[in-house]
């Protein structure tokens, strides 16, 4: 009291003074950090929660026979696991650390009081013996002076080592704070990269998984194609860009065109003798079906109606199209084009195949070539015209 009021001295250490603000400064940053790292796990556990429930939710709603069922439920149960191992290690790797160092502070801080009480001891000591001092030169009393010496060494020393020992430990606490900031950062950083890398992965197999059934429902079942060898378009061609009733005419006149008025006729008909399909051996009415008639169509007047330029082909090109539409493959063995590409109507790449390829064709599917380039596969009829 009698120091704020200013009528004893204080002993003043400009150099502790400075130790000490800096020391204030780091508890204030380290308690913040701990208090909003607390409250950023707390906020992981309940996104931690939310997301479980969201997957679960997911995983009901996707049905068993819908296609990649097992790898939806694997990557839900990979999200859990990737979420379960997150708020572990941001809870053991990063806000231990963190108690540790900020439970430094309380410590010293018991300490820096500690010594300011001393100090105070000891300025109040000095001022009792300044006092002793004067009464002495007068009184002569050299017991209660001696006594008060002894005191106010005591006081002194007591002081000093504990304002000794705070020299060096409040610059070192300081010091620490980069080594745990740079430890306990990259610590944090790095548990967040790997999260959110492997949740993007993920969350990339969902979208596929998704896109994918999304592909097979706007094309219809695939059942059949998963369980042949031979991948057999169960789908029709996609609508081209005119009114349906305009494409269901152009399928129709195509498959006309193709099967030159329908196999049962070529299968009622006895070709000419000197014809090649007479040179064949007999088969059955499968193998005198769409493909062959196409394949030997060229050598045969009937396919006048096709309104194709048959002469001076590649060997294995029936016809040549033009494309009236852009098409965008949807699978691996389709052809992409543009508006006036010029396409070669090719034999299938399994011609033997006849039950394969008669499922194609009554799907408005043709086997063909790009000119110009080496790019093949199937196209839809109804996105072409013959030339």
């Amino acid at each position: 009291i009698l120091q704020n009021l200013g009528k004893v001295d204080r002993t003043a250490d400009e150099i502790f003074d400075d130790h000490l603000n800096n020391f204030n400064r780091q508890q204030a940053s380290a308690s913040k950090l701990q208090k909003e790292f607390n409250n950023y796990i707390r906020c992981v556990r309940a996104v931690q929660t939310a997301s479980k429930t969201l997957m679960d939710a997911v995983g009901e709603i996707y049905e068993p026979q819908w296609s990649g069922y097992d790898a939806l439920q694997a990557q839900t149960g990979a999200s859990e696991s990737l979420w379960a191992d997150f708020a572990h290690k941001l809870g053991d790797q990063v806000l231990i650390p963190l108690n540790t160092y900020t439970g430094q502070f309380p410590e010293m801080k018991k300490k820096v009081e500690k010594r300011n009480r001393k100090l105070i001891d000891y300025d109040g000591q000095r001022h009792s013996f300044q006092n002793l001092q004067a009464n002495a030169n007068k009184r002569k009393d050299d017991v209660k002076l001696t006594k008060g010496r002894e005191q106010l060494e005591e006081a002194r020393r007591t002081y000093e080592i504990l304002n000794t020992e705070l020299h060096d430990e409040l610059p070192a606490l300081y010091d620490s704070r980069i080594l745990f900031l740079v430890t306990n950062l990259q610590t944090l950083f790095a548990t967040e990269q790997v999260f959110h890398n492997e949740t993007a992965k993920i969350y990339s197999e969902l979208e596929a998984i998704v896109d994918k059934l999304a592909t097979e429902s706007q094309r219809g079942s695939n059942t059949l194609r998963k369980q042949t060898s031979n991948p057999i378009k169960t789908s029709s061609p996609v609508q081209s860009p005119v009114n349906k009733l305009n494409n269901a005419n152009i399928n129709s006149n195509y498959q006309n065109q193709i099967t030159t008025n329908g196999g049962s006729s070529l299968a009622n008909s006895q070709p000419p003798p000197d014809s090649p399909v007479a040179a064949a051996p007999s088969s059955s009415p499968t193998e005198n079906g769409v493909t062959a008639a196409v394949a030997k169509s060229l050598e045969r007047p009937e396919l006048s109606g096709l309104n194709a330029n048959t002469a001076d082909l590649p060997a294995g090109v029936l016809y040549r199209v033009k494309a009236t539409y852009g098409y965008v493959k949807e699978d691996v063995d389709e052809l992409s084009f543009e508006i006036g590409d010029l396409i070669r109507v090719i034999e299938y790449d399994d011609p033997e195949d006849q039950f394969f390829i008669a499922n194609l064709q009554e799907e408005g599917w043709l086997m063909g070539q790009k000119e110009g380039t080496t790019e093949k596969g199937l196209f839809p009829a109804n996105f072409t015209r013959p030339i």
